[in-house]
């Protein structure tokens, strides 16, 4: 009997199983293959934090001097 034969068995036999390692397959997929693609593609270019004064005058909502 084939792996393939035990597989198909396995996945009749217990289907919560099988969907659950399908689940986990796809979700250790989709960061280890995704974010590499988005970080070479570098469509978007890091924005300046903002100056610590101005955050906290918008916090408090006191104008600065």
């Amino acid at each position: 009997m084939g792996v393939m034969e035990k597989l198909k068995i396995f996945a009749v036999k217990e289907p919560v199983v099988t969907a659950s390692c399908l689940i986990a397959g796809f979700g250790l997929f989709l960061p280890a293959v995704v974010r590499p693609m988005l970080d070479s593609w570098e469509m978007a270019k890091q924005v300046p934090p903002p100056a610590l004064n101005d955050v906290v005058a918008g916090v408090t909502g006191k104008k600065k001097e």
